[in-house]
């Protein structure tokens, strides 16, 4: 892939992304969750500052570069990234560029006014839903034997049998093992014989469900739709979209990312009445 870690802390340009996510941590953490003996360590507790400072996190970088190599969703179709240089150095490396570039291309964030009228653009979302914990649940198996498979209630279910409840206000992301394909123009959208998509995501149930008995903030995945690409209608879109939540999609690197104990800052481009855009997101890892 060609997302790269950031590594370990501490660098000098991340203090003031690491001190508000210090009292994100504090805010966000669960005291209480119960989790089996041999799940891991305890992230439970708040982050503090002094971990912050003494090197006891990593810092992830969950976006993929912008190119106009990325994976399009119409076969065929003309990348609508495009990069200009306006000024070079010698070497032709740019001293000033310009880009243009769809909203929904690449690592991007879908605003809930994505999935539905009269709701806020990307530049109206709150500010509490872009820091969150996060949880990853792995379906890499399930999609590796069927393309088109949905998460269900169940397999939540399952996983917090094994990891304790999740996070009131988490992002949950789907690890569905797609990101591994990421340079492969022909696996990633996956069309078969008559152009049609193939690649896994959330049920409208199971996304129904992290709603009502949850409270998630959003919704994530290392593929190009949060809804599995032979749907029909995107429900997903329309379930969490809907209900006012953002959706991240083609994220990369989280399979790095732990089941539970992490936490997430998302970055979005801020567009004046946007549906979404360019989004880079931070995994913090104690």
């Amino acid at each position: 892939m060609n997302s790269r870690v950031i590594g370990r802390y501490p660098l000098v340009s991340l203090v003031p992304m690491i001190l508000a996510v210090a009292l994100l941590c504090a805010r966000c953490a669960a005291p209480g969750d119960s989790r089996p003996p041999d799940s891991g360590p305890d992230h439970s507790g708040p982050v503090t500052l002094e971990q912050l400072f003494t090197g006891e996190v990593t810092v992830l970088d969950l976006s993929h570069a912008l190119s106009s190599t990325n994976p399009v969703w119409r076969e065929g179709a003309e990348s609508p990234f495009q990069y200009e240089v306006l000024a070079a150095h010698e070497s032709g490396l740019p001293i000033m560029g310009a880009f243009r570039t769809a909203e929904h291309y690449g690592t991007h964030i879908d605003a809930p006014i994505h999935g539905g009228d009269h709701l806020p653009t990307v530049d109206e979302i709150d500010l509490d839903n872009l820091f969150a914990p996060a949880v990853v649940i792995d379906i890499s198996a399930q999609s590796a034997l069927d393309a088109d498979y949905a998460l269900t209630v169940e397999d939540i279910q399952n996983w917090e049998a094994e990891y304790g409840r999740m996070p009131t206000g988490s992002i949950v992301l789907l690890y569905t093992g797609w990101s591994e394909k990421w340079d492969d123009p022909e696996a990633y959208p996956n069309r078969d014989t008559d152009g049609r998509l193939h690649f896994p995501g959330f049920s409208s149930e199971a996304a129904q469900y992290l709603i009502d008995e949850r409270s998630i903030k959003g919704v994530g995945i290392d593929n190009m739709s949060i809804d599995p690409a032979a749907g029909n209608g995107f429900p997903a879109h329309r379930v969490v979209n809907g209900s006012g939540r953002i959706h991240l999609e083609n994220v990369a690197n989280v399979h790095l990312l732990p089941a539970a104990g992490a936490y997430l800052i998302v970055a979005p481009i801020k567009i004046e009445r946007g549906s979404g855009g360019p989004v880079r997101i931070f995994g913090i890892v104690p």
